[in-house]
């Protein structure tokens, strides 16, 4: 061994080694640069799905807190003047109305 020499490369031979070496590793950049991609994607899916639980729950904040009007309760006389109203506008009078109820108008 101590008479073998060690066999000089060029410095085409070391340019043209180096050039394989830059170009495994830009293969390696665009490797890394697609893995990045990829998992961008997955991050914004799930952003998305996570801003449309918020949506929701948004709405469900707003719907709890402005409840629907609720119609007030009407008394009986209100009623009994609101039926005895609906049948004079279908044309019956009060003695017709009076005669059906069984009532004495006297």
């Amino acid at each position: 061994m101590a008479n073998e020499k060690r066999t000089r490369r060029t410095p085409q031979q070391i340019a043209e080694d180096t050039d394989r070496e830059i170009e495994r590793l830009c293969e390696n950049i665009r490797t890394l640069e697609e893995q990045r991609d990829a998992q961008n994607a997955e991050f914004e899916r799930r952003i998305a799905a996570v801003n449309l639980r918020i949506k929701k729950l948004e709405d469900h904040k707003h719907a709890v807190l402005a409840p629907k009007p609720r119609r007030p309760r009407r008394t009986k006389a209100q009623m009994i003047s609101e039926i005895v109203g609906k049948a004079q506008k279908s044309g019956m009078k009060l003695c017709e109305i009076a005669d059906r109820l069984d009532v004495d108008l006297s």
